[in-house]
This record gives C-alpha cells, structure tokens and sequence, in this order.
C-alpha cells in the first residue's frame, strides 16, 4: 500500500516542508473559528466590552444620564476606599462567604456520600428534589421567601405559633438580628444542589474496584470512606470550594429581593451597594459605582487566586 504524498505543501531541498504562513492556517481552520464566532462575538459584547467601560466610567464624574462627563481620574477610587459602607458591605460579603461555603461543601458531600449509594431507595428521586431549587429563578425565589417568612400571615410563622415553638411572630427579615442568618440559609438552600452534583461527579471517577478490594479486605463503611474515598476526593476538595466561593460571591439577585440590603445596612453586600449606587438613589453616580465595581472586581480576582494557590498546593501534598 502506497502512500500518497500531500501535494499542496511539497518538501523543500533539504527535505522539510515549508512554513505556511499566519493567513493560510487561518484559512485551513477556517471552520472551527467560524464555529466560535457566535460566542466570541457574545463574549465580547456583554463580557469585555462592558468590563472595559467599566473601567473608564470610573475614571469620570458621570450621573449615568446625558454627556457631561468629567475626567476625575482615581477621585472615585479613593472616596471608595474611605467610604464606611464600601467596607461594611465587603466585610458582609466576606461574612457570608466564610459561613455559607463551609456549610454548603461540608452537607453536600454528606448528602453526595448517601445518595451515591446504589442500594438507597429513591436515590434519583432525592438528587432531584435537591437540584430543583438551583433551576428556580432567584429572584423570583427571593419574592416568594418574603411571602413565607412575613410575620403577619406567612406559613413559617403560623406554623411557630399554631405548634407553640413561639408566642409571637418572628421578623426574619425585618430584623438586624435574623436578617443575615435567613439570607444565608436560603443562599445555602438554593445553591446545595449544584454543590452536591459537583460531588456526586467528582464520586464517578472512583473505581469500583477500590470498593471491591476494601470488601475483600473487611474493612467497613466508616473504614472504606475514611482511608480510601475521601483521600481520593482531596483533589476535588479544593476545585469544588473555589467554585462555590465564586458562586457566592453573585449573591446579588436574592438579597435585592429579599431584603434589598436592610435592615440597617445588615445585609447590604457590595453587589447590592454598588447597584444603589448607580441606579437607587435619587441622585446616580455611574462613574462612582463603576469604581465600586472596578474594586469588587479586583477583590474576587485576588480570593479566587488564593484559592486557586491553595489548590495547587494541595494538589502538590497529595502527590508527595
């Protein structure tokens, strides 16, 4: 069997083909970036673009509403960095991360431990009944919650009384004490179910011969999850965390609708903030809120580089 030679890029003297050049490849692989040029296209419109007038809007003394714009430099950055509610609410932020990821990596891969069990009845019925709240809207999630956990009339505290649990309403969301508390256990409700698909993958990739050698060797549930599963998951362990810290982080839609950042600025994260800053007040300041933005935005780049370092170095331990 003979074998053709490619005809359209002859060798040379010395026996190598020449360099084609930075055109003609393009042209060769004319159809895969034809393919991508939907999503380069939209990535660049509502990603990059936006990102970049971002940055410039905060460099300008700008209402939001008609051309008179003026170029104050980094005027905006530093009354950011000594507004007391740009730090109140990045230090709300930061509270409900360290609360909510914790509780969300630690229940899901509980939940992920039980439900990957074939033998358990059921088991797709539950991993659907946690998944439906991750497809539901938040924002409609969040209306819905102020209607089930109204004081006067919701099903929450009719049920508290009606069984005695209390003797009057509780206010969980008009109260500075409740209000964070419920935010977060809704937050942690609503997201559990891709944290515990996250698991429940990163479980598939386990062999089954390791369950079966654990058997042959005796070694009980207990035993088997600890010295075998959860060494094994340890690499997931920091993927999954970084992804729910991003994803907490967005938390913007369910605490607009829930509590709009009150009471007395006790749930007030930096999304929410910046958002009153540029279209909640009588008096909008674009360019000021895009500098809010500019600086959330630099702060979520820098908690995501830690937990990607904590993650290499993590994976670096398990491999020694």
């Amino acid at each position: 069997m003979s074998v053709l030679p490619d005809v359209r890029q002859p060798p040379v003297a010395d026996g190598s083909r020449p360099r084609t050049s930075l055109r003609n490849r393009l042209w060769q692989a004319r159809w895969p970036y034809l393919f991508l040029l939907p999503t380069i296209v939209l990535y660049g419109g509502w990603t990059l673009w936006p990102t970049i007038s971002s940055i410039w809007y905060s460099l300008l003394d700008w209402r939001g509403l008609g051309q008179d714009r003026e170029f104050i430099g980094l005027a905006n950055f530093q009354r950011a960095l000594t507004d007391d509610l740009f730090w109140t609410s990045l230090g709300v932020t930061l509270a409900i991360i360290a609360v909510t990821v914790p509780v969300r990596v630690l229940a899901s891969l509980v939940l992920a431990l039980l439900l990957n069990n074939p033998r358990l009845p059921f088991a797709r019925v539950f991993r659907t009944m946690f998944f439906v709240p991750v497809v539901a809207t938040t924002a409609i999630l969040g209306i819905v919650m102020n209607f089930v956990l109204d004081p006067s009339g919701g099903p929450v505290n009719s049920l508290l009384l009606q069984t005695g649990l209390r003797d009057t309403p509780v206010d969980f969301l008009g109260s500075s004490g409740t209000a964070l508390w419920t935010v977060m256990a809704v937050h942690v409700w609503k997201w559990l179910g891709i944290t515990l698909v996250y698991w429940l993958a990163a479980l598939q990739t386990i062999p089954g011969d390791v369950y079966e050698a654990a058997q042959l060797d005796g070694s009980g549930w207990f035993a088997t999850l600890r010295y075998m599963v959860l060494p094994l998951m340890r690499p997931f362990t920091a993927i999954i965390t970084v992804l729910t810290v991003v994803e907490t982080m967005q938390i913007f839609d369910l605490v607009q609708t829930m509590t709009g950042g009150g009471p007395f600025f006790s749930t007030l994260v930096t999304e929410v903030y910046i958002y009153q800053q540029a279209f909640g007040t009588g008096t909008p300041s674009l360019g000021y809120a895009s500098a809010l933005g500019v600086l959330f935005g630099i702060v979520t780049s820098i908690v995501a580089a830690i937990m990607l370092l904590l993650t290499q170095l993590g994976r670096r331990r398990t491999l020694t």
